[in-house]
């Protein structure tokens, strides 16, 4: 059976990292990436099935990563994270090609049936 594999894009090392750690005890592949200029090389070398993107960046706007990713992957599944809640954002980043969206702090929970469902999708169809 296929393991999962999500790319975690997050400025935030701690909690990148800490995320991948949960992720994993779950039985997910967990790849953590801080920066959105890491983001297209660690594409090519892991194929995700699921990137995990956070909305806001220093170094980048997580939708024109996003853009970018649809671009070249047009079916990759991206959940956008953001700690900021802001209705406009959210409304962009699914009008921009996102899955879904999740907000910080994350739910493990709710993260991992958002992953399941993308994942279904994509092995049915």
């Amino acid at each position: 059976m296929h393991q999962t594999t999500i790319l975690i894009v997050d400025d935030e090392i701690e909690f990148a990292s800490a995320l991948a750690e949960r992720l994993e005890i779950r039985g997910y592949a967990a790849i953590p990436v801080f920066s959105a200029h890491e983001v297209f090389s660690r594409i090519e070398a892991h194929n995700p099935d699921v990137v995990l993107l956070d909305l806001k960046m220093p170094d980048s706007d997580g939708i024109e990563v996003l853009r970018k990713l649809k671009k070249i992957r047009p079916s990759i599944a991206v959940i956008m994270q953001t700690g900021h809640g802001d209705p406009d954002s959210v409304r962009l980043a699914i009008e921009s090609g996102a899955a879904d969206y999740i907000m910080k702090p994350i739910n493990i929970g709710e993260l991992t049936k958002k992953i399941e469902s993308l994942t279904e999708d994509t092995e049915k169809g």
